[in-house]
């Protein structure tokens, strides 16, 4: 069976992580950008106190993205990710018969897919968790 070379192994995850967090990052960013707009969107989906709801879904995005870059409680965070992904896909992107919507439902099942993977093997290379530093 063919193994994968040392190069891939080391590069590989943390391109996976770049490509896998930056949604969060800019939709975190996004959100604390104009945090009255999101908790009007966040009230319109009828959850709860979307005046608080806001600042844990920013808080969320922005600390989980950030996390899953640095290669930080990787495992964590892309546990709360994951949890984020199925939260939304299920309760947001799931009304039937409506295209742009279904789109969204599976881009977040993909995305939580992904972040299985990350919860079963870790941060890889180049991470704060496999003993990377920042200067």
């Amino acid at each position: 069976m063919p193994t994968t070379t040392p190069a891939l192994k080391a590069y590989l995850p943390p391109l996976a992580r770049f490509l896998m967090c930056g949604l969060f990052i800019w939709d975190g960013v996004l959100q604390l950008r104009n945090p009255s707009a999101t908790a009007d969107y966040i009230a319109s989906l009828e959850i709860p106190m979307p005046d608080i709801a806001v600042w844990v879904s920013i808080a969320i995005h922005l600390l989980g993205g950030l996390a899953i870059l640095i290669g930080y409680k990787t495992r964590w965070a892309a546990a709360v990710l994951l949890l984020l992904c199925l939260g939304t896909a299920f309760g947001v992107h799931l009304p039937a018969r409506d295209t742009a919507n279904m789109i969204h439902f599976y881009k977040n099942l993909v995305m939580a897919g992904g972040f299985l993977y990350v919860m079963a093997f870790g941060a890889g290379a180049l991470s704060v968790d496999e003993g990377v530093t920042i200067a």
